[in-house]
């Protein structure tokens, strides 16, 4: 009773501080994820045993010139073409290696295309518009996806599931789990549209509700997957948590993996959108 009382009051925490940064100002939801990204950062490189003050500089101009004050799109798009490359490449090892290599080099490939790169796109998911304004409802809608995902995930998975996803990665996780998860995804974009449609009718044509139903998909797979692999760098290093920081949870990098994973390709799915569109 006491771990889930710590596990909710740390989780209510977390969600508390990063919404009131979103809809605070871009500064101060650039800081909150600055910060999240060293720590996130910190623990991944502590995972795969990189020590490396370099990946941190390498963050810092990353967030400045690809988000904040982006020089060129056309870096970005190159960042993103890389980034979703190196992700899917992470998800074929994931599923036909018994172990993910890392030597040296993907170590650092991983750092910037992997771990880097899922911020900055986090990042730049609500500045998404033609004038570049800061618009949190759509990055707060994001959250409130995976979320979503997540605890229906659990709750399906933990009382009816029954067929193992992959087991040797992640024991817990179940098929009943997946399938519930998605159809929670489904849900709150169904939810996030008709929220839209009445408190921002303009956004709400922007994004109709077919555009959250993908979306809701690529999170609830994506994210998925996101989770696996950090299941899997974990099962690796032989730990079972990424950290401490969250009393309940684990680390930063355990609440994030699937965000960090999914982000590219929620970026890349929005840029389709609004340039066919």
């Amino acid at each position: 009773m006491k771990e889930i009382l710590v596990r909710t009051l740390s989780g209510v925490l977390y969600v508390a501080i990063i919404v009131f940064a979103m809809f605070t100002s871009h500064e101060w939801f650039m800081g909150l994820f600055f910060i999240l990204a060293v720590i996130t950062l910190s623990e991944y490189l502590k995972l795969v045993h990189l020590t490396s003050y370099l990946a941190y500089f390498l963050l810092a101009a990353g967030f400045y010139f690809l988000s904040y004050n982006v020089f060129s799109e056309n870096a970005v798009l190159l960042l993103l073409i890389l980034c979703c490359f190196v992700n899917l490449f992470l998800l074929k090892d994931m599923l036909w290696t018994s172990k993910i290599p890392m030597f040296e080099k993907k170590k650092y490939i991983t750092v910037i295309l992997y771990i880097i790169s899922g911020f900055i796109f986090l990042t730049l998911i609500p500045i998404m518009n033609f004038d570049g304004k800061f618009m949190p409802e759509i990055i707060v809608a994001v959250f409130v996806l995976v979320w979503s995902n997540d605890t229906f995930a659990y709750l399906v998975g933990k009382n009816l599931g029954k067929h193992k996803l992959l087991e040797r990665i992640s024991p817990k996780k179940t098929v009943e789990g997946f399938v519930g998860g998605l159809v929670g995804s489904l849900i709150a974009g169904f939810v996030i549209f008709n929220a839209l449609a009445h408190f921002n009718p303009i956004d709400a044509e922007k994004h109709p509700l077919w555009v959250w139903i993908v979306m809701a998909i690529i999170v609830s797979i994506f994210g998925t997957i996101g989770d696996l692999i950090e299941s899997k760098f974990k099962r690796q290093a032989g730990v079972k948590d990424s950290g401490i920081i969250m009393p309940g949870h684990g680390g930063l990098y355990d609440r994030l993996d699937s965000i960090i994973y999914t982000s590219p390709f929620v970026y890349a799915f929005l840029l389709i959108v609004d340039n066919v569109s």
